[in-house]
């Protein structure tokens, strides 16, 4: 060895772990920054909407507010699942119509514009996750498989689901719906909507099952590169194939949770929901390039999305800037994920 050489004393292998504790202590601290983020922002809005109307933040209010948010949380994680694959499907805002509108054509009389055959509510539900679990399949077999362009190959879903869900009934509305198949959107539970306590156990074992989940961490693998999870012998299009399924038949039980809400489905149903969706999951630090973001931010993204939309209707603000509102929104979590880094892409 030259004598130039400067030897390095050996690392201490307590040294070693210390270290590599600090890393990942800062990581998961960076992380929780990250999905936290938009709390002081949900704070703040509590305090501006409680000024803007006393009612704001009566228990009855919130409630409501629980309750109209309910089917678009489920959607969004529904969405979710698909862009964290790397993926998307804008078709979820279709078959959020659609499905509960076939299963209600169904079973509802004539009287209530449906075909007449009345059959048992069950059936309605059951064809109503039957329809998404189709949509999903095929729009997971031919974007996965066949290498459809997933954006145009969607849209072209979206368009067509659109335009069968208004032409079945001749842009109708299908009333006097069975008291089963209203039940999810309808009925409450210890005085909280049965729509909150679904949407909030599906997202805890949304978070749970990507957490935990061989599968669930599978998921992050191919979103963040899909070559290398196949170099890990990760089943890539299976799994992104059963992701497109399981989202489109959460989107068809967001819409039987609206059917039930309003006790009806109307041939308009589901219409823009699709940038609600994708509002509240840019803003929840969902990233479009898959692979990063969780459910506690794409949670968040929607109860900030309800409390704006809250403000606005009780303020009395006309309609069309609550969709400007959520445009401007969208920018802003833009422009702060760039600030504090989460955006990377």
């Amino acid at each position: 060895m030259s004598k130039s050489t400067v030897e390095r004393p050996l690392e201490q292998p307590g040294e070693s772990i210390g270290r590599t504790l600090r890393r990942q202590g800062q990581l998961v601290i960076a992380n929780w920054i990250g999905e936290l983020a938009l709390v002081p922002v949900i704070i703040l809005l509590l305090i501006i909407g409680a000024f803007v109307n006393s009612s704001f933040l009566t228990l009855n209010n919130l409630i409501n507010v629980a309750q109209e948010s309910a089917a678009l949380g489920l959607v969004v994680v529904a969405e979710t699942l698909i862009l964290l694959t790397g993926k998307f499907d804008l078709s979820l805002q279709s078959t959020y119509g659609l499905a509960p509108m076939i299963g209600a054509f169904l079973i509802a009389s004539k009287e209530g514009q449906g075909l007449g055959t009345q059959w048992n509510p069950f059936i309605g539900i059951a064809i109503v996750l039957l329809v998404g679990l189709i949509v999903g399949a095929i729009n997971g077999f031919l974007v996965i498989k066949l290498g459809f362009n997933a954006f145009i190959l969607t849209l072209a879903m979206l368009i067509l689901l659109a335009g069968i869900q208004v032409g079945i009934v001749s842009g109708r509305t299908i009333y006097f719906l069975p008291y089963a198949f209203t039940y999810l959107g309808g009925q409450s539970l210890l005085g909280i909507p049965v729509s909150v306590w679904v949407t909030g156990l599906i997202f805890l074992l949304a978070a749970l099952f990507l957490k935990y989940h061989r599968i669930g961490r599978a998921i992050y693998a191919i979103g963040g590169n899909t070559e290398a999870a196949r170099a890990a012998g990760i089943h890539v299009d299976r799994i992104r194939i059963g992701v497109f399924i399981v989202g489109s038949i959460l989107a068809a039980l967001a819409g039987l949770m609206t059917a039930g809400q309003v006790v009806a489905v109307t041939s308009s149903q589901g219409n823009n929901l699709i940038f609600s969706v994708f509002a509240a999951a840019v803003i929840g630090g969902i990233s479009l390039d898959g692979g990063r973001g969780r459910m506690v931010g794409a949670l968040t993204g929607v109860i900030l999305l309800a409390l704006v939309t809250n403000i606005l209707v009780l303020s009395q603000i006309q309609t069309f800037w609550i969709d400007a509102a959520t445009g401007l929104i969208i920018l802003v979590a833009l422009g702060l994920a760039r600030v504090i880094g989460t955006d990377r892409a």
